[in-house]
This record gives C-alpha cells, sequence and structure tokens, in this order.
C-alpha cells in the first residue's frame, strides 16, 4: 500500500517526483525516498517519516539533478518503518534501483537461495530480494533488463507493481504490474510512471493503465511496449484520456482534504445520480443494470463484499435491496468472504464495493465469485480501476477524487448507487407501485440540498466536539437503516482521533454494553422520526437513567429527544430508506472536530493507508 513515482524525459525529474509523492502521500506515509540518475550517478535518499521530512533531508544531502528518477512513499509490510526499509532499494552492485508496491510471498525461499549465491540484504524488506533477484538473473543469463524483470517476476509469488532502472542503460525505465495500480502518464518526449494518475496530471491527459500480469519498457524517443510477462507476448496498450483534473486534488481553501470531501457530497450525490435518476418520466437508467436485468431478475440472492465503510454502505444497501426490491442479500467481509468457504453458485448476483477500485481483498473475493459461476457487479470510484476491470458489469460512483483516508463522500456516493439500483430492480419486479417509485425518485434527488442543509450545523457540532473532545470510549447507537451509519460513525472516530469507539444496534444495547455506560460515557444516538422512533426514544430513556452523555441525531422539528438529550443535532426530513444519507453529515463533522482539536493528522491518519492494495 504504497504510492509510485517515476520520470524520465527532458526536465529535471525531482520537482515532479517530489509532488507526485506529496499527492501519493495518502497512499502510505510512514517512510519515503527518491532515486535520481544525472547520467553518471544515482544519487539515493530516503528516510522513516513523511515526504515533507524526505524534502527537507534529501535537499541537504544530494544533487537534484537528473533528468530521470523514482520516488516512493511507503506503508511498511516487510520491515519496520525506518531509513534502512524505506524505498528505493539497490541490488548489490549498486546498478539497479527498484521501487515496489505489494507483497512478495516467497521472499524468504527466494533469498535463502541468494545468500547462497552469495548475495548479502540491508534491510527487511521483500523489495530488496526482488531487485537482487532481477540482477541475478540478469547477470547469469547475460540478459537485458526487461528480459530479466520478465524472468524475475515468473518466479514470484504475490502482488506488486514496480518500476526499475539500470544505471548502465539511463534512458530506460522498465515497471510491471500485478494486483497492484500502475498507471504510465504519455507526453511528448518524456513518461510519467505513478500509482494513479495525480501526479502527473498538469502534465499529459494521456495515460495506459498496466493489466495485471503486464510489464512496460519505457524508453525516450520510442514508443511504450507492453508484454504479458506470462509468455512474452506484445500487448497493444489502450491509451486512454483522463478525466481528473487539478483542482479536484487539491484542497481548495480548506484545511484538511477530508473537511474538503465532506462538503463535497452535495456535488459528489448529485454527479452519482445525474444522468441516471429521471424523475421527470420516472426511471431509473443504470447501464450496467439494463444490460443483464434477466441475471438480476433470476437471482436467488444478493451477496455483498466489501471492506471498511464500503462494507457499511453494504450493510444501508441490504436494508434497501430487501424493503424495496425484495431480493435477500447478505452481507460479507471480502477479508472473511475467501477464507471461510462459502455456498456460492450461478444463480447468485455478487455486488462488490470499493473506493478505490484496488482493494485486494475484494479482488480476490471477486475472483472466487467468478470462479465459482456467479455474475459479479463492481461499484467503485475509480475509473479504470482493478475491480472495474474484473467485474462482469458495474456503475461508478463519480465522487471524485477522495484524496482523505478516512472516506466520507465514497459512503454516499455508494449508498446513492445501490439505492438505484435497488428502485430500478424493485421496478423491474413490480415490488414498488408507479407512484412510491416516482416519490422515491424525488425525494432523492432533494438529498444534495438537505445534505447542505445538514452541512449547516458545523458550527453547532463544533461546540459538541470541544465538550467530548477529551472522552476516552464513544458508543453510537441506530436502529434499521442507521444501524449501520452507527457502525460508521464509530470507525470514523476511530480511525482519525484513535478513541475507542462502538457502533450497535440500538436494542442490543441492553445485551452488554449498557454495562459501560456511565457519567463518563458519551452516546450517540441515531434517532430520526421515521422507522423506530419511540423503541429508540425508550433507549435513549435508558441511557439517560444510568448518566450517559447523549448526542442525539434527529429530524429537524423534534421534541421528544430534545426533552431527553445532552446535545441534539437536527437534520432534514426524508424518507427512511435515504436518512442514512443526511444522518452520517454531522457523525463526520463530530469526528473532523474531535481529531482537529486533539491535533491528529485528520488527511493521514497513523497506520492507515487509503488504497488497501496488500491483504
Amino acid at each position: 500500500m504504497c504510492g509510485i513515482v517515476g520520470y524520465i524525459g527532458h526536465r529535471e525529474a525531482y520537482p515532479i517526483i517530489i509532488k507526485g509523492l506529496q499527492r501519493l502521500e495518502y497512499r502510505g506515509y510512514d517512510s519515503a525516498g527518491i532515486a535520481l540518475y544525472d547520467g553518471k550517478n544515482i544519487k539515493l535518499s530516503k528516510t522513516k517519516g513523511k515526504v515533507s521530512d524526505l524534502k527537507e533531508k534529501l535537499e541537504n544531502e544530494i544533487s537534484t539533478n537528473g533528468t530521470l528518477g523514482i520516488g516512493h512513499t511507503r506503508w511498511a509490510t516487510h520491515g519496520v518503518p525506518n531509513d534502512v526499509n524505506s524505498h528505493p532499494h539497490h541490488s548489490n552492485s549498486g546498478d539497479l534501483v527498484i521501487i515496489h508496491n505489494g507483497i512478495i510471498e516467497n521472499y524468504d525461499s527466494l533469498k535463502k537461495e541468494l545468500i547462497k549465491r552469495g548475495y548479502t540484504f540491508q534491510s527487511d524488506t521483500d523489495t530488496e530480494v526482488l531487485v537482487n533477484l532481477i540482477e541475478d538473473v540478469k547477470k547469469s543469463e547475460n540478459l537485458k533488463l526487461g528480459k530479466a524483470v520478465q524472468i524475475a517476476l515468473n518466479q514470484v509469488v504475490g502482488a506488486y507493481a514496480i518500476a526499475v532502472f539500470d544505471k548502465n542503460k539511463p534512458n530506460e525505465i522498465v515497471v510491471a504490474k500485478l494486483g497492484s495500480p500502475l498507471a504510465i502518464g504519455i507526453g511528448d518526449d518524456e513518461f510519467f510512471i505513478a500509482s494513479d494518475a495525480s501526479p502527473f496530471i498538469e502534465f499529459t491527459k494521456n495515460a495506459i493503465y498496466l493489466e495485471d500480469e503486464e510489464m512496460a519498457i519505457i524508453r525516450r524517443n520510442k514508443e511504450v511496449k507492453v508484454r504479458k510477462i506470462k509468455n512474452d507476448a506484445l500487448v497493444d496498450p489502450y491509451v486512454q484520456e483522463l478525466q481528473l483534473n487539478l483542482e479536484q486534488i487539491e484542497k481548495g481553501g480548506y484545511d484538511h482534504f477530508m473537511l474538503k470531501e465532506i462538503h463535497e457530497q452535495p456535488n459528489a450525490i448529485f454527479d452519482t445520480f445525474r444522468g441516471r435518476l429521471l424523475s421527470n418520466e420516472a426511471m431509473v437508467k443504470l447501464a450496467g443494470v439494463e444490460d443483464n436485468m434477466k441475471k438480476f431478475l433470476a437471482a436467488d440472492r444478493i451477496i455483498v463484499v466489501a471492506c471498511g465503510t464500503s462494507w457499511h454502505a453494504g450493510l444501508v444497501a441490504e436494508y434497501i435491496f430487501e424493503d424495496l426490491a425484495r431480493i435477500p442479500v447478505e452481507v460479507e467481509y471480502a477479508s472473511e468472504f475467501r477464507y471461510r468457504n462459502p455456498v456460492i453458485t450461478e444463480k447468485d448476483i455478487v455486488i462488490a464495493i470499493s473506493q478505490s477500485g484496488e482493494t485486494a481483498d475484494t479482488l480476490a473475493a471477486i475472483k472466487l465469485a467468478k470462479s465459482k459461476g456467479a455474475f459479479v457487479f463492481g461499484v467503485c470510484n475509480v475509473v479504470g480501476s482493478s475491480i472495474a476491470r474484473e467485474t462482469d458489469a458495474g456503475a461508478y460512483t463519480h465522487a471524485g477524487p477522495e484524496i482523505g483516508v478516512a472516506s466520507t463522500k465514497a459512503f454516499t456516493t455508494q449508498i446513492t448507487v445501490l439505492t438505484l439500483m435497488a428502485l430500478r430492480l424493485a421496478r423491474a419486479k413490480g415490488t414498488i407501485s408507479s407512484s412510491e417509485f416516482r416519490h422515491h425518485l424525488i425525494e432523492l434527488e432533494m438529498i444534495p440540498s438537505k445534505v447542505e442543509e445538514a452541512l449547516k450545523s458545523d458550527a453547532y457540532v463544533q461546540t459538541v466536539a470541544d465538550i467530548y473532545k477529551d472522552a476516552t470510549n464513544f458508543l453510537y447507537l441506530g436502529r434499521g437503516f442507521n444501524f449501520p451509519v452507527a457502525l460508521e460513525g464509530a470507525l470514523k472516530l476511530k480511525e482519525i482521533s484513535y478513541i475507542h469507539a462502538e457502533g450497535y444496534p440500538a436494542a442490543e444495547m441492553k445485551h452488554g454494553p449498557i454495562a459501560l455506560i456511565d457519567e463518563q460515557m458519551p452516546v450517540v444516538v441515531i434517532a430520526t422520526k421515521k422507522g423506530h422512533y419511540e423503541k429508540v426514544v425508550s433507549n435513549i430513556q435508558e441511557i439517560k437513567s444510568r448518566k450517559g452523555k447523549i448526542i442525539g441525531i434527529v429530524t429537524k422539528g423534534d421534541t421528544s429527544v430534545k426533552e431527553l438529550a445532552d446535545h441534539v443535532i437536527e437534520v432534514p426530513e426524508t424518507l427512511e430508506c435515504l436518512t442514512p444519507l443526511l444522518t452520517t453529515i454531522p457523525l463526520q463533522l463530530l469526528s473532523y472536530h474531535i481529531a482537529v482539536m486533539l491535533d491528529k493528522n485528520v488527511d493521514q491518519p497513523r497506520n492507515l493507508a487509503k488504497s488497501v492494495t496488500v491483504e
């Protein structure tokens, strides 16, 4: 789960690489490094810490000239975060330099064999094993770098995106991919390499996304050559035009990307249903569903596979699909799904949800489901991502880039897509009347403006955050459609403030968690008027009688909860199935403000990375 950047061309490489690493730092930020080549010498600098630490060290340590370079920002897997384990790594001869995202699972056996052949190792990483394996193949078989990389990768078990160069061939970088994303930006006599397009968006709009088990040899003044790693077959690469723009990946005046992305949700939700939700015509148009309607209508059940925030969106979808379309739904952690020998048949639809489209566990679950004959539908945000390519059909959320590690607009746009799917299937199955269908479409169309209204609670949420910022535990409670929102609210607080928090179905409180409640325990209760309102009010009374501190998320104009709660945060009224799109907003803001008040790194919380590309 790391960020890769590379450049070869006519410009100075260093400014491009350092800025690119800063843009990719959401992918990993416990260490970073850069290798530059000026035609004579490889200049390498790396350090534990963030890209800012690297920049300060590097500019005092080495000269930064050179038109070829590679850089890396790391989330550690093999070896603790320190200077030695940071990337790039060089081979024993010093001729080859490599950066790597992923895990080489058989690195230990490869390392033992290389030690027998006289190789020594400075780091604890699997990556240093890989670069020396490439060197061993290159020398023992007297091969060019590209061929040596291909042969070495055929001996590797695991996942990787790599970029490697040989100081004896200063006009060439070799890259390869299996399970981790890699994009090649194509300019005028220059090439860019990155984990996603953000590092080179101001230089070119043309990019090649490598498929799994593909490698490319990138040379100045020549076309990119792409080959299959397994059989050396040439591939005709597809050059696509990027839709990303520079403004989308900058903070735009906000203090943090997370806050920007919270406030982007009205537009993100609108962009997600734009062209798909046609309320005037009483229609929902989703090409991936329309083209496969027979499969959806014949399905015995839907299985949702996802991780983290996407799993919570899947839980909301379970309620929505079963309520509207009357299709049985099971929601599975993708990380557990493949390991428990699940029962999957050709009559199942598997919906895989992932913001990045690169989540390793979810990709593994997709491959398992396809091997059993299930139809797999992907819901993701990143065009051209691995999940978009691996699934049989799908729908993009169109949320725009989400840089903050803690997902916000990903959650609400995923729910939006899944709601559209449920409504379309409900109409096709006849489980919803024409008038109810139209009413749902009108209400969903109004959600962006209602999210705008919910965001106006920001100042009051900040006041509440100041009161509870020093709490060591939080409990989040919700029922029905809002139980997953309670889970998501607790996850957000944990992720960015490091305060322990639990989400629970409100009715389950008395089956254990009630023992935790005292005057020190803040309890966030989602108590909108729709659904099980009276039952939730009863739960609040139980908390109140035990002196718990109650923060109520209520429908605008509520009076009953206001009499019992210590604080109430209002959201606009909507249909019960759409309430998660509103109730999650104050919970996102609460987590954000508490984390800021505790002086935490909101966009880059410790131990986490945005795109989880390893198991």
